[in-house]
């Protein structure tokens, strides 16, 4: 994908975040009243005008209403315009002595495009207007006064519309009413309803959303209503914005190729029918015998002379415009029951009876529904559905189901939701369960989800989803208020890690996360993962990958109580491991400061399923977009990923492994015969048979490691493991045949189960091109298929991070090299650059390794590594193996702060103890963050070496059991060509 195309999903993924902002471009925010000193009053004190008007706004959320400037006189509103900007003019009728139609003549000459309203408060004054006289050529409109102070909000909202709609409907599908109405009386009352009613469904709509985006859009997106007075008008409007128009609201007498015609409205129905009008209808007068006509028609009618016409109005608006609770009722009209949210709706049609729900489909009211909710799409879909007798009931039900289950789906997907009870129910997404930043790890989610949903990837990928599991993310504001509330600060320095972390458990978390929390507790009974998400973390700068915890949670005692302590206690040893000594040095490595960092916490689904009492996924793994290691004609570009059976703590505590590139995937890195030694012995799974595990214990989670031999029995490992035939020395995919089962990932890799390759190099491209460096991925996958039931294999994105590479312009040309002038040679160096600073170098030594005492070296070199630090002085580390290895009889299991000091680590191999390269793991990033070099010297290597004696015959500085520190006189000089691998260190 190139960055053209990447723009454009950018774009599309932005402007459902940025075209809200373009929605309501032109607002009404100074309003000039030309009115008597008495009439500015009245408004003023009895209808509470001001108030009004502010308070209209407060409730839709926007955050200044309009200011009105009163003055009595035309001339003197004359002599204001001269001074001052206006948005919007209202007149009364007696004014002094300038009428106002000669002020708005005046008015007009100097601002044409000034938007000028007569507001009536004589009712006999009605009488006297004559919209088609010349005198009124240059009044936009006029409107009457009855008492009701929310006129003038309407009349506001009249002037917005006509200056706002063509743009919003274009770009935020905003829906019309269209309102035919020549009776200044009557479309004063009618107006200022239908802006009522409005404003309620507006707020009802904010109130259901999760999403401050979509409540944004929601304030903004609302209804228009356009006024027309004749028939031509009414015509011309409804042909603009056809495909718009939710309800046609009509008197039936009207101006029609200019004059009354007593059955203009019939006319206006009917020319519209022809054109397949599709919307609903309501026609009003008070000649009762147009009724019949109206009938005939198909549409509702209102009786002008009604004594509740306004309230007959509002029925017909709740009742065909889909706006307030949706009335579930039977085939005679009784109410059965009601739904006021989208969410109860879908959980209502699943037990409604078979009558009415063959009731509201006839008469489309579930479309008219989702209409009012925007969903429009959605409500084509739903009015093409037609139910006929002898039709399965059944099928029909769960077809209105799935469609509101994906309106609910489409609502949520991709964005960052506020908590709510009913967002526990989302199937994916991110929620935040308080404010503040989500932190690095966080903002990669969010990012990641939202581009996947702009870039609709699924699409190419039919037969497998892939998603971000559910997501709940902590704000950083809860940690600010964490340290505040129980007197947290740098004192805590001078503990140790264990009364630390027993102190913060010991803290109380806010009560309003406690309370989300508990309603978390009730709803959720899966298995969880509880990360931190610090602020410097997994940036581009300083990748902080593994400093901080992680506690992943079986989440099944039976006593909510005793969860909701759990993942307090979690959450709580997150926020406390920014103190802890692994991440106070690495802080100090990189000059930060303690008080620059805050954490947010993340408590993500784990992804998997129970198999024997115990939850792993089928697979995990981690892909980098650069290879570090490059083998054959692979390039830095082409990637790399690692895989594993279970969990992902195999991949990034640097456990056996299974690498390939995605680019490549069939390209074999390892032999058959290394296979059968380096393949994955064991898995990790989360136990979920003890329902007694304690967080307070302090311990990650009750993480059990299982054999590979005795896991084959879950049949989870059918479609990762082959069969190593002894008989004819070689490997057969698939667990069938018998012998050892090696874990090779052939059916995924070379048969193409499940696409893996081509979803990893897509996301690897995707993200490297979006955060513009190199970028490394960790994520899950569920194999589980039931297509009959909408279940498909699952590739579960867990994070993302950045990877810093060094590209300097560094070239080596190993052809033009004395080898006698070096100690180290190596094709395989992570790094870039020239060190020429460092004289001292720790090495093993080779007569005194033994691999069952690597627990005692660990013990030995962070010894020597805090003498280093305490003359702050780097040195070059040379060890066997895997440096910080999980697993002891792979290499030492040091934690970076036992080696931070290192500005060259090199990993190399012995006489009976060759073991991979360890990367994948946490620790690169590190050491990429501190520009430190990281080398692999394998063991009888034709081109790779170390010079053993050399090094044993420097001075010795100190010697430990298993390690010699030597020191030289001048500093040695460390070349690494980053671009393809090769690093030497000359002898000094």
């Amino acid at each position: 994908m190139d960055l053209k195309e990447l723009n454009y999903y950018y774009n599309k993924f932005k402007f459902g975040e940025d075209n809200f902002h373009e929605m309501m471009k032109k607002k009404v925010n100074e309003i000039l009243l030309v009115s008597t000193f008495y009439d500015a009053y009245i408004f003023e004190q009895d209808g509470r005008l001001s108030e009004q008007i502010h308070g209209e706004y407060m409730q839709l959320n926007l955050s200044t209403s309009p200011r009105i400037t009163s003055v009595p006189t035309g001339a003197q509103a004359l002599e204001l315009l001269k001074n001052r900007d206006f948005d919007l003019v209202i007149t009364m009728m007696r004014i002094g002595e300038i009428s106002p139609f000669k002020l708005s003549k005046k008015i007009k000459k100097k601002f044409p495009d000034l938007p000028i309203l007569l507001l009536l408060n004589v009712s006999n004054d009605i009488g006297l207007i004559d919209k088609e006289s010349e005198e009124m050529k240059y009044i936009d409109n006029v409107f009457s006064w009855n008492g009701d102070s929310k006129i003038f909000l309407a009349m506001i909202k009249y002037v917005e519309d006509l200056w706002n709609v063509e743009n919003d409907t274009k770009i935020g599908n905003v829906r019309v009413i269209l309102l035919v109405e020549d009776s200044i009386h009557y479309y004063s009352m009618f107006h200022p309803l239908l802006y009522s009613e409005i404003l309620k469904q507006t707020q009802r709509l904010i109130s259901e959303e999760l999403n401050d985006i979509n409540k944004r859009s929601r304030m903004r997106g609302r209804p228009k209503v356009l006024l027309c007075h004749t028939f031509e008008e009414a015509i011309s409007t409804y042909e603009q914005y056809k495909e718009y128009v939710i309800a046609i609201i009509s008197d039936i007498r009207y101006n029609y190729q200019g004059k009354i015609h007593p059955k203009a409205g019939i006319k206006l129905i009917r020319h519209m029918q022809m054109h397949n009008v599709d919307c609903p209808i309501l026609l009003q007068s008070s000649e009762l015998e147009n009724e019949k006509d109206a009938l005939d028609l198909g549409v509702s009618f209102l009786n002008k002379n009604s004594k509740t016409l306004l309230h007959d109005l509002q029925k017909f608006i709740l009742g065909n415009l889909g706006f307030g609770d949706f009335v579930f009722r039977d085939k005679n009209g009784n109410e059965l029951d009601r739904a006021n949210s989208l969410e109860s709706f879908g959980e209502k049609l699943i037990t409604i009876s078979d009558e009415s729900l063959i009731f509201h489909s006839k008469h489309n009211h579930f479309s008219s529904w989702l209409i009012a909710h925007s969903e429009f799409l959605f409500s084509k879909r739903l009015k093409a559905l037609n139910i006929k007798n002898g039709d399965d009931l059944k099928k029909f039900r769960k077809t209105i189901i799935d469609i509101f289950k994906e309106v609910k789906h489409a609502r949520t997907r991709g964005k960052i939701l506020q908590f709510d009870i009913n967002s526990l129910n989302i199937e994916e997404g991110i929620i935040r369960l308080a404010e503040g930043s989500l932190g690095g790890k966080g903002r990669g989610l969010a990012f990641l989800n939202s581009l996947f949903v702009s870039m609709d990837i699924e699409s190419k990928y039919k037969e497998v989803s892939i998603k971000i599991p559910k997501t709940f993310i902590i704000g950083t504001s809860e940690y600010d208020q964490f340290l505040e509330n129980n007197k947290i600060d740098s004192w805590l320095i001078g503990k140790n890690d264990s009364e630390i972390k027993k102190f913060f458990v010991s803290c109380e978390l806010s009560s309003e996360l406690i309370n989300i929390l508990s309603q978390y507790i009730e709803k959720v009974d899966y298995p969880i993962a509880v990360r931190s998400s610090g602020l410097l973390e997994d940036s581009q700068s300083q990748p902080f990958a593994g400093i901080y915890e992680t506690f992943m949670l079986p989440n099944n005692n039976k006593d909510d109580n005793i969860r909701l302590k759990q993942i307090c206690n979690a959450i709580k040893l997150v926020f406390s491991s920014v103190f802890l000594q692994t991440a106070r040095n690495y802080l100090e490595s990189i000059n930060y400061k303690l008080e620059e960092e805050k954490m947010a916490v993340i408590i993500q689904e784990c992804v998997g399923n129970e198999f024997d009492g115990y939850y792993y996924p089928h697979f995990s793994g981690v892909g980098q977009s650069y290879n570090f290691y490059p083998t054959s004609y692979l390039k830095n570009s082409d990637g790399i990923v690692s895989l594993a059976a279970g969990l992902g703590i195999a991949i990034v505590e640097g456990d056996r492994t299974f690498r390939f590139s995605p680019k490549y995937p069939k390209m074999e890195l390892l032999s058959q015969n290394e296979l059968l030694g380096e393949s994955q012995k064991e898995l990790y799974a989360i136990d979920i048979k003890n329902q007694e595990f304690c967080v307070t214990d302090y311990d990650k989670g009750d993480i059990s490691k299982l054999k590979i031999r005795n896991v084959v029995k879950h049949k989870t490992l059918d479609h990762l493991i082959s069969t190593w035939d002894i008989e004819n020395d070689r490997l057969v995919d698939g667990p069938d045949a018998k012998g050892p089962k090696i874990v090779t990932f052939a059916d995924i890799i070379k048969n193409n189960y499940f696409p893996l390759a081509n979803v990893c190099e897509d996301i690897l491209e995707i993200g490297e091109n979006a955060m513009g460096v190199p970028i490394e991925i960790e994520f899950a996958v569920n194999l589980n298929k039931d297509l009959k039931n909408g279940i498909k294999p699952t590739f579960y994105v867990l994070q993302i991070r950045p990877l810093t590479i060094n590209t300097d312009d560094i070239y080596i040309d190993s052809d033009s090299l004395d080898m006698k002038q070096l100690f180290l040679y190596t094709s395989s160096g992570m790094g870039n650059g020239i060190i020429s600073n460092i004289n001292d170098i720790i090495f093993i030594d080779p007569d005194k390794f033994n691999k069952l005492k690597t627990i005692e070296m660990q013990k030995e070199i962070a010894y020597l590594n805090q003498k280093m630090k305490d003359l702050n002085r780097q040195y070059i580390l040379i060890g066997p193996g895997r440096w910080g290895s999980r697993d002891r009889f792979l290499g030492i299991p040091v934690q970076w702060h036992d080696i931070n000091k290192a500005k060259i680590i090199v990993e190399t191999g012995m006489k009976d103890f060759i073991v991979d390269a360890s990367q994948g793991t946490h620790f690169f990033h590190n050491l990429i963050s501190m520009n430190a070099g990281y080398f692999t010297v394998p063991f009888n290597s034709d081109t790779d070496f170390i010079d053993w004696e050399w090094l044993k015959n420097q001075p010795i500085e100190e010697k430990t059991k298993h390690f010699i520190h030597i020191q030289t006189d001048d500093p040695t000089v460390i070349k690494m060509d980053g671009r393809n691998g090769v690093s030497f260190i000359y002898k000094n």
